[in-house]
């Protein structure tokens, strides 16, 4: 069962720091360096300084985190940010634009109790990594606060979980920031008992599946294991048993998975010739043309199919592109022997094992291939019109239903395989585990 709570979370008080945008950012690990730069001078309070704190020179490993709590702690001594009085859920939508289709995600945030993958209710889809657990682990041991919330979805087939929440923010004017991508984020704190205990009843039932956060969701199992493991915990309600999420209903309209190209340096100049002889044994190809219309239309011939079967594939040294469909995919039970047919029928899979690995790289000489993702057509035409890559790949994304099927067996899937579009924007609610 999921064990949804309310919390009173912590809040930037907007007659200090004016706009809600100048003060937000998006997620940790999607700002670049330069990124992290241009929000530290977007405003003295901007959560980047919580969030990501630049390293000074001559420092020691652990005073970026410490500077980062004591930031915090002076933020809510000067009243920058106030804590709500009543225990809230925190309706969140987002409004946005993608490849000219206007989408709007809507969910809520709230607290889960945090359980071991595989022992409760909440299951990932992605492998995790040890450096950036460790960062966020001495993170959130300086400052004792979940500073930006982990994404989850449950299935939620008619929409029933958010209808409560719907009714009662009607006519409530939002906190309302806009992001660098021009996605606007608004804010309901909505503190109605009966509501809350609404919510959290539909949601008793429900499974949750990451879609981003695994690395936070993980790391806030590990804080709270080592202090109950040094007896720091008062009880099961002690707030480090908790960690703040989105939640969002997987049948929401506004759920938007992009697909995640790849572009694959350190081949030689491959031609359209090598490329249809190597998959020729495993798969149809349907050669579309050349330039960017070619481009355009294999991957619209993708994305009408919606298949996790077909994939796209050019050379830049002649500009050609293909449109490919497996035609015999039984090579994936040895390449990938201890994965699920599920996982060898995902089509980052049958890119990856079959595709490149199998044929595509066997056939090239000290092949020594370098991958760059992108989520854009565009950014895949520049990168060849730049000559960056040999070879460009279009990839259908990974569907909801891909995500749960997978993750409900435990199994992660390939790296790459999902991008849930927009980011969830950090600053617009804290919540504090002390």
């Amino acid at each position: 069962m999921a064990e949804i709570l309310p919390f009173r979370g912590w809040r930037y008080d907007l007659s200090q720091v004016g706009d809600l945008s100048d003060v937000t950012a998006p997620p940790y690990d999607v700002i670049s360096v330069a990124g992290q730069e241009d929000l530290y001078k977007k405003h003295p309070c901007n959560v980047i300084r919580l969030e990501l704190t630049r390293e000074e020179p001559g420092e020691g490993p652990d005073a970026k985190y410490l500077r980062a709590a004591n930031y915090l702690r002076q933020w809510q001594t000067d009243g920058v940010l106030i804590r709500d009085r009543e225990d809230c859920l925190y309706a969140y939508h987002q409004e946005f634009n993608w490849e000219g289709r206007s989408y709007i995600r809507t969910g809520f945030l709230g607290r889960i109790r945090v359980e071991p993958f595989g022992e409760g209710c909440v299951f990932p889809h992605e492998q995790t990594l040890s450096g950036p657990k460790a960062d966020r682990l001495h993170l959130i041991k300086a400052t004792k606060t979940n500073l930006s919330p982990i994404f989850g979805l449950f299935p939620d087939d008619q929409n029933l979980v958010m209808e409560p929440l719907d009714k009662a923010i009607v006519g409530v004017p939002p906190l309302v920031a806009t992001d660098h991508l021009g996605v606007i984020h608004k804010l309901w704190p909505v503190h109605d008992h009966a509501v809350i205990q609404a919510v959290r009843d539909r949601m008793q039932d429900k499974n949750i599946f990451i879609a981003d956060g695994h690395h936070r969701y993980e790391t806030a199992n590990n804080y709270r294991n080592e202090l109950a493991a040094s007896g720091q915990l008062s009880g099961p309600d002690s707030a480090p048993n908790f960690v703040m999420m989105m939640f969002v209903s997987m049948s929401d309209p506004g759920l938007a998975i992009l697909p995640t190209h790849r572009l694959i340096s350190g081949l030689p100049n491959l031609t359209a010739d090598q490329i249809e002889a190597a998959l020729k044994p495993n798969f149809e190809l349907e050669r579309i043309g050349t330039g960017p219309a070619a481009a355009k239309e294999t991957w619209d011939l993708i994305d009408a199919d919606g298949g996790q079967d077909v994939l796209g594939f050019s050379t830049t040294a002649d500009d050609t592109w293909f449109f490919a469909r497996v035609t015999d995919a039984s090579p994936m039970a040895q390449l990938a022997p201890d994965q699920s047919p599920e996982w060898h029928g995902l089509g980052v899979s049958l890119l990856h094992k079959l595709a490149l690995e199998h044929l595509i790289f066997k056939s090239v000489p000290n092949a020594q291939p370098k991958f760059t993702y992108v989520h854009l057509l565009d950014e895949v035409l520049a990168a060849q019109s730049a000559k960056s890559c040999q070879l460009a790949c279009l990839v259908p994304p990974a569907q909801i239903e891909h995500v749960e099927e997978i993750a409900s067996h435990l199994e992660k899937m390939p790296p790459k395989s999902t991008y849930f579009y927009p980011k969830l924007l950090s600053g617009l609610v804290f919540n504090s585990v002390e």
